[in-house]
């Protein structure tokens, strides 16, 4: 019974980040009024507006963290418990990030310069990949998921320049290298 209940709470962040969401005046979709599967640059407007980007593999690797630390550090927790802290990390944070205080803590990175937050699809879709990170690293094995998520953070860091490390790095301390080395793929960049 409560497994069924967790599911349908799990369920009812959909349309709790939405509703939440909207209401504080996150637009719907992209204001650009399309909706694309994948937008390629964190320095695109349109990045947090569509279904995935780069920091859609940020919410990937927060879904796997979960089941991880939990078969590895805490191995008595229950599926139902870790499903939980899914939910509510899950949910919080689509909310949270939408925060005066959190949108104005990612602006003060020059990364993140000009953030309006997220639209309401890529705020439920972030939520809806972290469960699928949750579920996968559920069903695969310890060392798999290790390789998954070094792989997910090498690869958004590499190609992306931004990851779930180095926007906490720059939120907590910035390093001037860390946002010369990201902004050298920005279009709008001045000068060298």
């Amino acid at each position: 019974m409560a497994r069924t209940i967790l599911f349908l709470v799990a369920l009812l962040g959909v349309p709790l980040i939405g509703v939440t969401l909207w209401a504080w005046g996150q637009p719907l979709i992209c204001t650009c009024g399309t909706v694309r599967l994948w937008v390629p640059s964190i320095f695109s407007s349109e990045n947090s507006q569509h279904i995935a980007d780069w920091y859609t593999l940020s919410h990937i690797l927060h879904g796997m963290l979960i089941p991880l630390l939990g078969r590895v550090v805490f191995p008595r927790l229950g599926f139902n418990v870790l499903f939980a802290i899914a939910i509510v990390t899950g949910i919080g944070w689509e909310i949270i990030e939408h925060t005066d205080w959190v949108l104005n803590a990612f602006r003060a990175t020059t990364i993140n310069r000009g953030y309006l937050g997220d639209s309401v699809l890529n705020a439920v879709m972030d939520y809806v990949f972290m469960m699928a990170g949750f579920f996968a690293a559920l069903a695969l094995p310890i060392w798999l998921v290790v390789a998954a998520m070094l792989a997910l953070e090498l690869t958004a860091g590499l190609i992306g320049r931004d990851n779930l490390t180095l926007s906490t790095i720059q939120l907590i301390a910035p390093i001037n290298a860390i946002d010369n080395w990201q902004q050298e793929l920005n279009p709008d960049r001045e000068g060298p």
